[in-house]
């Protein structure tokens, strides 16, 4: 059978979030988890179907894309499927081919699970290797130690607290109240939690969101933010040790985030909160040919 190229529509997303789910293991290569598509859903059900590319064989669902903006891809494939021959080039063909709708025609990124044979593929076609990312990942067996601080969870009603942080957190953050409420009306929002840190004087100063993937599988941190106006006081530590504890509260085996390797201050945070680095990843790039 071939492999077909669909935009699943919004009647397709609890699908596509139900194979990442399928997915997800612990020791996995970083790859999308389904609070990828559930943080993208503050944009609403619409624009993150739209957004949304599936590759399937013979009805199987074998890879999901996600277009995050239009010159990324971030996708991933079936754990039996990374190295199908077959899959991996009309993925690239797919990828390369500007009229499938999957990228422009300039610079461009896919993020896709190191190891897959889309990766060679990609490089044999002359993609290059972009920035580097760096993984962390905390077991979640062991009890979490206490954040130390004042924790609440976010409900629908104090989403405004939420958002506020996170665009006090992000320069370019254009997260407000109604799209919390389009994310929180997200399938993938059944299993996540957004938490709030606030310090002694009662100033909210740092805010998280966690994914769970469903029990006894990874869950995801997307997005976490520390108030500029509050940083170097441990905080980030405390809302990361929150949203562990909340994700072993939900059933998730461990929790994994994964930050730009310059940004060394996230990292250190991570690791601070008993998150342990992982091997880099890299996207692949495509610059814009020039004629």
């Amino acid at each position: 059978m071939a492999i077909v190229l669909r935009v699943p529509g919004v009647d397709g997303l609890t699908e596509a979030v139900g194979v990442l789910r399928e997915w997800q293991y612990d020791d996995a290569p970083m790859q999308l988890h389904p609070g990828d598509l559930g943080w993208f859903w503050r944009f609403g059900a619409e624009a993150t179907a739209a957004a949304v590319r599936t590759w399937s064989r013979d009805g199987r669902i074998l890879a999901v894309g996600l277009l995050d903006g239009d010159e990324l891809l971030r996708l991933t494939i079936a754990p039996d499927a990374q190295r199908d021959e077959e899959l991996a080039r009309q993925l690239v063909e797919d990828i390369t081919e500007p009229e499938r709708g999957v990228l422009i025609a300039g610079t461009a990124y896919v993020e896709a699970p190191m190891g897959a044979l889309v990766q060679d593929l990609l490089f044999e076609d002359g993609w290059n290797t972009d920035e580097p990312w760096t993984p962390l990942r905390r077991d979640l067996t062991q009890p979490v130690e206490d954040p130390g601080v004042r924790i609440e969870v976010i409900g629908p009603e104090r989403a405004h607290v939420q958002t506020a942080v996170l665009r006090a957190s992000f320069d370019r953050s254009t997260f407000t109240n109604e799209r919390w409420h389009a994310m929180a009306a997200g399938v993938p929002y059944a299993d996540a939690r957004c938490l709030v840190a606030y310090d002694d004087r009662g100033h909210a100063v740092a805010a998280v969101t966690v994914w769970s993937a469903g029990p006894g599988k990874p869950g995801l941190l997307e997005p976490m933010g520390v108030h500029r106006e509050h940083r170097g006081h441990g905080h980030g530590r405390a809302i990361t040790l929150a949203a562990a504890a909340a994700l072993g509260e939900l059933g998730s085996s461990s929790a994994i985030v994964c930050t730009p390797s310059s940004n060394a201050g996230a990292v250190a945070t991570y690791r601070s909160a008993g998150f342990q680095r992982l091997p880099e990843v890299r996207d692949r790039r495509r610059d814009a040919r020039h004629t």
